[in-house]
């Protein structure tokens, strides 16, 4: 699923509420068919659900394998870091997404490509039962085969039977990795699309014009048209 619109729109809250960081003021969260309360991100992680944000939140200073178990971090005897094992996951979890790009899970992040760290950002938020990815923004400031790369990233994460939700503002990566598409406008939904079944143009059409259920800022049912 793509999640799209202006600026402005509501993607970046809905996102962040649905992880427990912003309250929501009404209304429920659903998650497995079932009613689930969510008051942080621990709550979020431990049903399945991880966010891969535009910033990455990683450690320039440190490996690719101190960043993907960064908090998490598996020790001998409480006392002493069991390297050996997380570099086994690391290089599992990278292998699992098919990423060959990485000369050693042992490069300090700082040396990699913006692709490269996009690529150990999501393998990261795949190592711990996720059921449900959620990115941010993905192949923003990269090039082309960078952009190429994630994208095929993104597919890779869908053939594993994980969920997925792209926020991005690039329709034409939008239209090549999602299936399906929903579009916000002024924090309210206002479509949703199968990409198979629309094109660009309806979208962006939804995006500056869509129905609004109601004015924001005014009580009661009203409703506008574009």
């Amino acid at each position: 699923m793509a999640l799209v619109g202006d600026n402005g729109a509501g993607k970046s809250t809905l996102i962040k509420s649905v992880v427990g960081i912003h309250p929501f003021d009404e209304g429920e969260v659903w998650f497995e068919s079932r009613r689930v309360d969510i008051h942080g991100p621990r709550d979020a992680a431990s049903l399945g659900i991880e966010v891969v944000y535009q910033d990455l939140a990683l450690a320039d200073n440190l490996d690719v394998v101190a960043n993907m178990f960064l908090g998490r971090e598996r020790v001998h005897n409480l006392l002493v870091l069991d390297e050996s094992s997380m570099e086994g996951a690391c290089r599992q979890a990278l292998d699992s997404l098919s990423v060959t790009t990485l000369k050693s899970v042992r490069q300090r992040v700082a040396g990699l490509s913006g692709g490269q760290r996009q690529a150990v950002a999501v393998a990261k938020s795949v190592m711990w039962d996720s059921k449900l990815v959620i990115l941010d923004e993905p192949t923003a400031a990269l090039g082309v085969a960078q952009t190429r790369q994630v994208l095929d990233l993104v597919r890779r994460l869908a053939e594993k039977n994980l969920g997925v939700v792209i926020i991005s503002h690039n329709l034409h990566d939008v239209f090549e990795a999602a299936d399906r598409i929903t579009v916000l406008r002024l924090g309210q939904r206002v479509a949703t699309l199968k990409t198979s079944d629309t094109t660009q143009q309806e979208v962006v059409h939804a995006i500056t014009a869509g129905t609004l259920e109601h004015v924001p800022g005014m009580a009661g049912p009203e409703s506008i048209e574009a």
